[in-house]
């Protein structure tokens, strides 16, 4: 069996699916389908039933193509706060994020973006100052002003 350390994850042992051969720097070993064993790795970590740890975390985080700053603002959370779950490397993740970051790989894993493309667009949320709202009664209904300022130069006041 083959300890597969390449993973970042110090729990994964191949069976099969895995050749090793010699070169000039000594032992090799290449793995047929990295892909689909990555994929089932992941797989694996979601769908156990006990909290992700650090390492895990880092593994999904890699396998999503996500940097730890986008993949924190998605958690809601500071990116040094997400830094310090992978260094804790056997610590595992507060419930809330654990639970976030189980459906966010395993939407984007699905080719689904929804999810994903939701957490990008609160991530991308900022502290905005408060404006004011212009709302208007039309013979159809309700609809906003563009904003009270425009609203206000229409009207003249």
């Amino acid at each position: 069996m083959y300890h597969y350390t390449e993973s970042g994850l110090d729990n994964v042992w191949l069976e099969s699916g895995y050749r090793e051969h010699k070169t000039p720097y000594g032992r090799g070993v290449s793995i047929q389908d990295t892909e689909g064993l990555h994929e089932l790795i992941g797989e694996s970590i979601v769908s156990a039933k006990r909290r992700i740890i650090g390492t895990e975390l880092r593994f999904l985080r890699l396998e999503m193509e996500v940097s730890q700053r986008d993949l924190a603002a998605m958690l809601g959370t500071k990116e040094q706060t997400l830094r310090l779950w992978e260094l804790n490397r056997k610590k595992p993740l507060p419930g809330s994020p654990d639970r976030l970051l189980r459906a966010l790989y395993q939407d984007c894993m699905g080719h689904n973006p929804s999810v994903r493309r939701m957490l990008k667009k609160l991530a991308d949320i900022r502290e905005r100052e408060r404006t004011d709202a212009c709302f208007r009664e039309t013979p159809t209904g309700w609809e906003q002003c563009e904003d009270k300022t425009d609203y206000a130069r229409k009207v003249g006041v």
